[in-house]
Formats: structure tokens, sequence, C-alpha cells
């Protein structure tokens, strides 16, 4: 469909009619400008003013009962009785234009019903009580969703508020936003009666949120003709030179696209594939789209061609015949068959080149999914009839079309938006985000996120509220920080400490792209701000500093230390003696028995560059007083001492088995990491000689700790206790970090 509707914001016609323009093999909403009214009905005959709703209902329902909508034809007529449009037509014909836009699209005799009513609550005195009474809950609940908030009760946020209850009733019957998208259709189409800004607000609001619902929601049919009346309004001169461009080139002779469409109608005619080849006009965004991507227009630009199947197979028929017989531009083709769109959308695209260098884009899919890719959910019929056994609904994203993915994350954010400005705007922002990626998770589920999300924003997806305890993730099985973004397909495990305290960084906020995450964020934050302005209110005592001494052994000291930020802090910790039946005063290096072989009278000492411990492999080296430095083998400092000629004596472990270690734990940054790891280290019974926390960088941690153990055999029992704090994601060995680094 296109803007020359009924559209007096654009007077006049928009292009030449042509017999382009009569095959297009588009839902024709146009054939109504007006309903006649032609007086009233017998009670048992259908009144003839809804004769036309009635036509278009038996072609897509040759069975349905007809009586819901003499009845509710009735009832809104005598309640809008005397009401008149700003237009100057009876308001009656509004709502039955609204009714035949939906009969077209193929919508069951509720949705009809209820549409014809949509605005006798709003307008008349018919209360939602009586059209229970006479129509059943259905209708009640339909109509009621469409029903507009007062100004007089709501104020400025009258419009918000009536799109948030009209969202949560469309998470219960998706037919209330049907209603709503046909009801604005019209709406715009004879929008030109209304002041300039006027049209140009409600067309804003036309183009931040219903377009994008209606694109969401598949209903392509309303959602391009939406497009084009919007686009008339908001850059009339943008649309005036579209309109120049689509009437020259219906003026040239000849047509290209028809001449490739009868060459496809060929090649499919000798593979014997049956198919129905139609040309299909660009709307007027489109072209406009067209134009600014390549420049000057050519005869193919202007529109597409269309092949419709009656089998799944058939279409990649037609794709194989097509790019054996023509010539195909590879990068033009997509698969939206194998991978539906989120809106329900099945076609293969593809495109062809003909000889002077024009490329022609091909649309093919079947009979059936030309019927959902113009009518999205308003072809699904009834959504309370109960779904087929073979399609169960799955954990996570509901399998049901008329509750998508998209729609229960907007509802659950909505219900957490703390005013209505922010729903206001985040709504905005949300349906912005116009394309969808799946990632899957390791139990076999997915998440819909959409394009452009991070490991923050599944985290939210998954967990809601409980994300706020996130502390990394792994993508394709690989460790990534919080703030990677999500691809098509990936595999996505996060990974959640176990610290019910935990709470986001203010940093997430960088990184959350969907609303749940931000205003999930938001609210933990500002609750943990409001908290600590109550303590600095009552006096509360400071937290001790984190690099001031503690015992390692004493939880509450060390928490109280590593609560004095929410992200661990630089700097030396230390030293932190241990508690317990293995403490004892530090000594020097080596108190690990190691003897040097072939001199039992030189002392022997362990290097503390690398601290070996037993049973690593050793070998040891003269230094100044006749003393000999023991070293790990792969240490740095041995290939240089070696090089510079140093005597090099063999060594060996004694019985002795206390030691000292350099131990590198890698986290990502949380709360309280430091006072988890210095109590995991304490429960084993070793000495903190130092500690260094590095700053965090990119979300992750790095802890160098110097410890003293009582024997060198737990140093393995060690090292796993310090890998099972929640955070932790590697512990191993090697050199302590000079001072000042």
């Amino acid at each position: 469909m296109s803007a020359d509707a009924t559209n007096p914001a654009a007077p006049g016609p928009v292009a030449p009619a042509g017999p382009r323009r009569r095959a297009r093999p588009r839902i024709d909403l146009r054939r109504l400008g007006r309903a006649a009214l032609l007086g009233p009905a017998a009670r048992d005959r259908l009144p003839d003013a809804i004769g036309h709703v009635v036509e278009a209902h038996r072609a897509h329902f040759p069975e349905a009962d007809l009586e819901p909508l003499r009845r509710a034809y009735v009832l809104a007529e005598s309640s809008h009785r005397g009401q008149m449009r700003k237009s100057g037509e009876p308001y009656i014909t509004h709502p039955l234009a609204v009714t035949l836009i939906l009969a077209e699209l193929g919508a069951e005799t509720t949705t009809l019903t209820a549409s014809l009513l949509h605005d006798t609550v709003e307008d008349t005195d018919v209360t939602l009580d009586q059209v229970r009474e006479q129509f059943g809950e259905e209708v009640r609940y339909l109509v009621d969703g469409v029903t507009k908030l007062e100004k007089v009760d709501y104020g400025a946020a009258a419009e918000p508020e009536t799109f948030r209850k009209m969202l949560v009733a469309t998470g219960n019957d998706v037919r209330v936003m049907s209603i709503k998208l046909a009801d604005r259709l019209h709406n715009m189409r004879t929008l030109g009666v209304m002041r300039p800004e006027k049209q140009a607000r409600i067309a804003k609001v036309t183009r931040d949120v219903l377009i994008p619902l209606a694109e969401r929601l598949g209903v392509q049919a309303l959602k391009t003709e939406l497009e084009d009346l919007v686009f008339a309004i908001l850059h009339p001169e943008e649309y005036a030179h579209t309109r120049e461009l689509i009437a020259e080139n219906a003026s040239r002779s000849g047509d290209p696209l028809t001449e490739v469409a009868e060459q496809v109608r060929g090649v499919l005619r000798e593979a014997d594939v049956p198919a129905e080849v139609l040309v299909r006009p660009r709307h007027f965004v489109s072209v406009h789209r067209v134009s600014r991507k390549r420049g000057r227009l050519r005869g193919c630009d202007f529109g597409r061609l269309l092949v419709l199947v009656n089998e799944d197979a058939d279409c990649y028929a037609v794709l194989g015949e097509l790019h054996t017989c023509m010539t195909p531009v590879v990068s033009e083709f997509k698969d939206f068959i194998a991978v539906p769109k989120f809106n329900l959308y099945q076609s293969l695209h593809t495109a062809v080149a003909r000889e002077d260098g024009q490329v022609v884009e091909v649309l093919i899919r079947t009979h059936q999914m030309h019927k959902a890719a113009e009518a999205g959910v308003v072809a699904l019929g009834n959504p309370y009839a109960p779904p087929a056994e073979e399609h169960p609904a799955g954990d996570g994203e509901r399998a049901d079309p008329t509750r998508p993915g998209w729609l229960s994350r907007l509802l659950e954010w909505q219900r957490a938006a703390p005013d209505t400005d922010t729903f206001w705007s985040t709504l905005r922002e949300d349906l912005a985000q116009d394309r969808e990626i799946t990632v899957f998770r390791p139990d076999g589920g997915t998440l819909g996120l959409p394009e452009g999300a991070t490991c923050v924003d599944a985290a939210y997806a998954q967990y809601g509220e409980d994300a706020h305890a996130c502390i990394g993730a792994r993508v394709n099985g690989r460790l990534a920080t919080l703030s990677t973004v999500l691809k098509d397909g990936d595999s996505v495990q996060l990974l959640m400490g176990q610290d019910p305290a935990s709470e986001p960084s203010r940093e997430w906020l960088d990184h959350a792209h969907t609303p749940a995450a931000r205003i999930a964020i938001q609210r933990r934050l500002a609750t943990r701000q409001s908290a600590a302005d109550r303590t600095q209110g009552t006096g509360g005592d400071a937290a001790p500093a984190v690099g001031s001494p503690a015992r390692a052994g004493s939880a509450e000291v060390a928490r109280a230390g590593a609560e004095a930020g929410p992200s661990p802090v630089a700097g030396p910790v230390g030293p932190v003696p241990s508690t317990g039946p293995a403490a004892q005063a530090a000594p020097g290096f080596g108190t690990a028995s190691v003897a040097v072989v072939g001199r039992s009278d030189a002392a022997a000492r362990l290097a503390g560059c690398c601290t070996p411990v037993p049973p690593d492999e050793v070998t040891g080296f003269a230094v100044r007083g006749g003393a000999v430095t023991v070293h790990r083998v792969e240490c740095a400092a041995v290939a240089r001492m070696r090089s510079a000629g140093r005597a090099e004596f063999g060594v060996r472990w004694g019985e002795t088995t206390a030691c000292r270690v350099t131990l590198l734990a890698e986290s990502f940054g949380r709360p309280h990491l430091l006072a988890d790891l210095t109590e995991a280290i304490a429960l084993e019974g070793v000495e903190i000689i130092s500690a260094t926390v590095a700053p965090p960088a990119q979300q992750r941690v790095r802890h160098t700790y110097t410890l003293q153990l009582p024997d060198a055999a737990g140093l393995p029992a060690l090292m796993r206790a310090m890998r099972d704090v929640p955070g932790v994601y590697d512990v191993s060995r090697t050199q302590p970090q000079p001072p000042g680094m």
C-alpha cells in the first residue's frame, strides 16, 4: 500500500495508475473511503452499510456466523448517531473503515465485532458491562484494551499510560494491538483535517511506536502504508520528490520488471515448477531508501518480483532454477525460511542481474507465507484456541506466536519502569531496535535479544533481578567479559556468584542494551545510594581501609575492608597473618629444607623470584657470602646466571616441607571478593605474607599473594579452595610483582 490512499495531507494523485499497480498482489485496503449509510435495516437482516466488511470477511471465512457483526453494527450505529468526525462524515464511518481493514487482512469474527465497538465505551454511554452482556468476555476485553485513558484523570501522562495499558492487554490477547493499528491507519488516512502541528505530533508517535509494533507483529500491509503516510507529513519535500520519481518511471514506455517477470515465468514453465510470478511495486518509503542508497534509480529499482508457490520445497526449486538460468547476485541471498524473522516473516530473498547491469530483487515464498507476511499475527486467528500438541511451549521464550519473546520482555521491563516519562522514552528506544538475535543457553534453551545486546543483557534476560550476582560469562566456550557484544547463534554460559548481596557495577549501564537490564541496574544502584545516604545521615562508622592490616581468619573484619568500595582496590594488602594451628612468625625466604649436593656446609636459601616448592625441580647458584640460592629450573634468573658464568650447584629437597609460594588469582570483579579469597586461604591454615590487588581492567582483577605453607603437600588443595571462590576463574603459581608495579 502507499500514501496515495485517501491522505488529504498529500492531495492529488500520487502516481499515474497503470497495469503494474492494478496487478499488485498486496491486500487492497483502499476500497472504502467512507461507508455508505443506507438507513435502518430489519432486525433479521444484515445492514447494507457493512456489506463491504461482510464481503471481505466471507473471502477468508466462508462459514462465519455474521450475527455478532449485525448486532455490533446496530449498537455502534445507534450509539454514535449524531456524532460527526472532524472531516464532516458521520462518526460510524470510522469503526466501519477500521473493521474493513481488519476484514481484508483476514481477522476472525470476534476481532471484527470488537472493532465495530472499539470507540463506543470511550465516546458514548455504552459501558463495558453492556458489551460483556451482549457479546461476551472476549469482545469486552478487546474493547477495553483499546479504550483510551481520560486526560482529566491522567493529564499529560494519558497517552503514554494508554499505550502501557494497551501493551499489557496485548500481552494477553494480541488482537488488541491489531485493532489499534487499524484504528491508527484510518486516522492517518484522514489526518489532513487536523492542524499541521497536531498532524506532526500524531505522525511522530506513529513513527516511533506504532510502526515498529506493526513491524514486530508482522503486519506489513499496515506498516508500509503507515510509513508512507508518516513520510508525507514529516518529510513533505522528500515525499514530493519520491512521488515525482515514481510518476516519471510510470510514464516510461516498457517496464524492465515486466520483462524479467516473463522471463522467470518461462524458466519455471520449462522446469515444470508451478508458480505465480508477480511484479511488486515498492512503496514510497522503500523507493526513497533505495534512492539514497543507490543514487540514480533505474526501472528495476522501483519494484521487486514476487514468486508464489504451493510448498516449501518449491521455494528452493525456484531458487535453483533462477540461479542456474540467470545470473545471481550472491551477496543478496537471504534464507528467511530456514531461519524466520522474529516477526513470523518467511521468504527467500535473492537477486538476478540483467544484461544491461540492472539488478532485479526476487522474493520467493508460499501462498501461506505471503499471507503471514502481509497480515502477521492478524492472520493467526483466535489466540484462545488450544495450541497444537506438536508445538508445546518451550522454556524461556513462549512458542505461541501471539506472545513473541520481544513482547514478553517488553511487558517485564515496563512493570519496573519507575515513572511514565521513563516508560515512554524507554519504549521508543526499545522499539527502535528492529532486529533480533537468538543465543543459546547451555541447557539447550534460547534467549531472544535485540541486535547489539551484550552478556549483561543476556544475564538479565535469563535471571531477572538475580543477574546482579553475575560475575562473568563464557561465549562459545571461551571466557568473555560482560561487555562482550553477542552475535546471532552464539552459545552463552553465564557465571553466577553465590553471594546474595552481590550488586551490579555502575559500569554495567554502559554495556546494557536492553531496557530490562538498564532499569534493573538503575533500580539497584539507586537503592544502594539511598542506603548509603541513610548511613551517612545516622553517623555510621566508616569502613576500615582495605590497605590496613587485618586478620584473614576474621570474616567480619576482612569483609568490612572489602566493602569499602564496589571494586577491588589496588595496592598492597599485608602483611596479613593467618590464624589457626599453623600460625607462626613469618621467617625469611627458604623455610623448606634443602641441601646442596657435595657441600654439606653451604647455607641454602629459596629464591624469592620463583619461590620453589617441593617437589619442584630446582638448581642452585652461589651468591656473596658463600650461600647458595635455590631456583626453579624454569625461572628466568637461571638462564641469566648461566649465561653470566655463575657457579651452579646441584640441590635436593630435605625432609622439612614448610615452604613459601606466590600465587596469582585471576577473577571477575565483584564486591567482597578480596574478603572471600583471604578467608578461603585462612581456612586452609596458610599464612598470608603479602597481597597485591591490581586495578580492575575489563572487569577482570589480578590478585597476587605470597603465602607461607606449613606443608608443601597442601598447595594443590589451597589452589582448589581459591578457585572455588565465586568469581575466580584461574589460580596459578607465578613470580611476585616487584614493589611499585
